[in-house]
């Protein structure tokens, strides 16, 4: 999904090291009031993201868990910030030498690679942010994230908000990953507007998660037949989805960060992945011993959350700040979700 975000955060605030591509030259910046030889192995972390940070928001979250960890344990981080495969793979060798306790990859890009070196390098513990290995290893623990969860609330804002009745998606591709942005989108406005007619257009192609032409196509041929509320799924082709829906007097809505700002008036909200806290409960996790397991963080965790849900919504340029009505109603869903009393389809569960 699209990573962007408006904010950048003060990434050496936490003695986080920056490592352009597979540089890892740079001296690392300490804490003040931290002595080099007090447990420095036990309380130093590794971040290695897939991509620059930049203003990549999914991203800057990820930074914000591990400073939060160096911080709980009065240690000192560093990241590694890839540009390519073969930066990546540099990158990870370079975390691994760095000595750890738990070295932080976010991204289905580093899957092969961890396994690969989990096993070569039995001692180091992995945590893996939004992915995970394809089969169990003992030193790598993963966070994932029910994303189909507040996929169902913000299509009941749709349901709630659509003038036509018709509620759509446009998909990267046709996987049941990828459903999990459509398919709940459209249970969720059916929940609140049961006539709610749905449908979904998936981009394909070479390079679905990077084609804007293609995704604003997709979202052309929904918006010609009346559907006005379009989820996008499309990664870094989502601009094309809000180009059209803007032009069509249409609305859309995002995923991962706040996409609102990149076309105010248009996005009524985003489904929000907390990195930051599946990286900050991951860590706890694995230095507490639990190891070699996968969590799931949705809205009872705090892990999956709308735009419209959190502090600073007023501010957010989103469209569903301005109605108020709309968010009690998705407020009460939402605690129906947390408590268990509603329980929301997984496209991607076996069965």
């Amino acid at each position: 999904m699209p990573r962007r975000s408006r904010r950048t955060l003060p990434l050496a605030a936490m003695s986080v090291l920056l490592v352009a591509g597979a540089t890892a030259c740079d001296a690392a910046v300490k804490k003040d009031d931290a002595s080099s030889g007090s447990g420095a192995s036990s309380a130093s972390f590794a971040l290695v993201t897939p991509n620059a940070v930049g203003r990549n928001g999914f991203l800057e979250l990820a930074v914000t868990g591990v400073e939060a960890a160096a911080k709980a344990h009065d240690g000192t981080a560093k990241m590694f910030q890839s540009s390519d495969t073969a930066s990546q793979r540099k990158n990870v060798q370079a975390a691994i030498a760095a000595k750890p306790a738990v070295v932080v990859l976010v991204g289905s890009e580093f899957a092969d690679l961890v396994a690969q070196q989990a096993e070569a390098h039995p001692k180091q513990q992995f945590l893996m942010i939004d992915a995970c290995t394809t089969r169990a290893l003992d030193n790598v623990s993963c966070g994932v994230f029910r994303e189909h969860e507040g996929v169902f609330l913000a299509g009941a804002e749709a349901g709630l908000l659509s003038g036509s009745g018709k509620v759509g998606a446009v998909d990267a591709q046709d996987t049941p990953l990828f459903r999990r942005f459509s398919d709940p989108f459209a249970a969720g406005a059916q929940q609140v507007a049961e006539q709610t007619e749905t449908d979904t257009r998936f981009v394909g192609g070479k390079s679905p998660l990077d084609d804007p032409a293609g995704a604003g196509k997709a979202a052309d041929d929904l918006l010609a037949k009346g559907y006005d509320q379009l989820m996008a799924a499309a990664g870094a082709g989502n601009p094309g989805v809000f180009e059209a829906a803007k032009a069509k007097g249409a609305f859309a809505y995002g995923v991962d960060v706040n996409q609102c700002p990149s076309a105010p008036g248009t996005v009524v909200d985003n489904v929000i992945k907390r990195t930051d806290i599946a990286v900050e409960k991951g860590v706890e996790q694995v230095l507490g011993g639990q190891t070699g397991t996968t969590a799931s963080y949705g809205l009872k965790e705090g892990g999956i959350s709308l735009t419209g849900l959190e502090k600073g919504v007023d501010s957010s340029q989103c469209v569903i700040a301005k109605h108020p009505d709309v968010l009690k109603k998705v407020k009460a869903l939402r605690d129906q979700i947390v408590s268990g009393e509603l329980t929301v389809s997984d496209p991607t569960a076996a069965g």
